[in-house]
C-alpha cells in the first residue's frame, strides 16, 4: 500500500486555491492513488455545521478559534486519520495555518493559547509521542490584499470573514508569512497573482519537488 500524504491549501480569501484542488486530486488519480479530497472547517457532519456557526455568527475570538479547534479534532479523527492510514492522498482545503493567520493575526487572538489548542488536538495515537499532525506540504497561495478585494466584490454573498475590511485581510496575510517563516521547510509560495493555468503549473511543480508526481 502506498504511504499516506498530506497536503493542505491556504492563503486569504479571494486567493483562488479552492478552484486548484481538484485539479490536483484528478493528477494524482491519473497515477491510481485514492484520493480524498476535503475542508476545514469541515469534512463531517459536525464540523459542518460547527462552520456554519463559526462562518456566520457574530463570536468573540477565543469562541471561534475554540469551534475551529473542536472542528479539527473531529475532522481529524474521523476523515484524515482514517485515510492517511489506508494510504490515501488527503487534499485539505485549510487546515491550522487558517486559524493561526486568522483568529491570530487577523482577529488579534494570542498565539500562544492557539499552539497549546494546536498540541492538543493535532497530538494523535498514529504518530510519536511530541510529534503533531501537520501537512507534509501546504501550499500558500500568495495574492495581495488589495487584489483579493477586487476579486472578493465579484463573488457570491460574503460570509462574515470575506465581508472584512481591506486591513483584517492584510493582517491576516502577515500571519500566513509569519506561519511560513516558523516552519519554511513544509510550504510552497504560489504566486495567486498568474493567470489560472500558470498557478496550476506552479501547483504541480511544487508537488513534483517533492517526488510525489511524476
Amino acid at each position: 500500500m502506498s504511504q499516506g500524504l498530506f497536503i493542505s491549501f491556504e492563503g486569504i480569501d479571494g486567493a483562488g486555491k479552492s478552484s486548484h484542488v481538484e485539479r490536483l486530486a484528478q493528477a494524482f488519480r491519473a497515477q491510481s492513488r485514492v484520493v480524498t479530497v476535503t475542508r476545514e472547517p469541515g469534512g463531517t457532519p459536525l464540523a459542518e455545521r460547527l462552520r456554519t456557526l463559526a462562518l456566520n455568527e457574530p463570536m468573540d475570538a477565543l469562541t471561534e478559534a475554540l469551534i475551529m479547534f473542536a472542528a479539527r479534532r473531529d475532522h481529524l479523527l474521523l476523515v484524515i486519520e482514517p485515510a492517511l492510514a489506508r494510504g490515501e492522498v488527503v487534499l485539505c482545503d485549510r487546515f491550522t495555518d487558517a486559524t493561526f493567520a486568522y483568529q491570530g493575526h487577523g482577529r488579534g487572538f494570542d498565539n500562544a493559547v492557539l499552539a497549546g489548542l494546536e498540541r492538543w488536538v493535532q497530538t494523535v495515537e498514529s504518530l510519536p509521542a511530541g510529534t503533531l499532525r501537520q501537512p507534509a506540504l501546504t501550499l500558500l497561495f500568495d495574492l495581495a490584499p488589495e487584489t483579493a478585494a477586487i476579486r472578493l466584490a465579484d463573488a457570491r454573498l460574503p460570509d462574515k470573514f470575506e465581508a472584512q475590511p481591506l486591513d483584517f485581510f492584510r493582517r491576516v496575510s502577515a500571519g500566513y508569512g509569519a506561519r511560513l517563516a516558523g516552519d519554511p521547510g513544509r510550504f510552497a509560495r504560489i504566486d495567486a497573482a498568474l493567470p489560472p493555468d500558470a498557478v496550476w503549473n506552479e501547483v504541480r511543480g511544487a508537488v513534483r519537488a517533492r517526488g510525489w508526481l511524476s
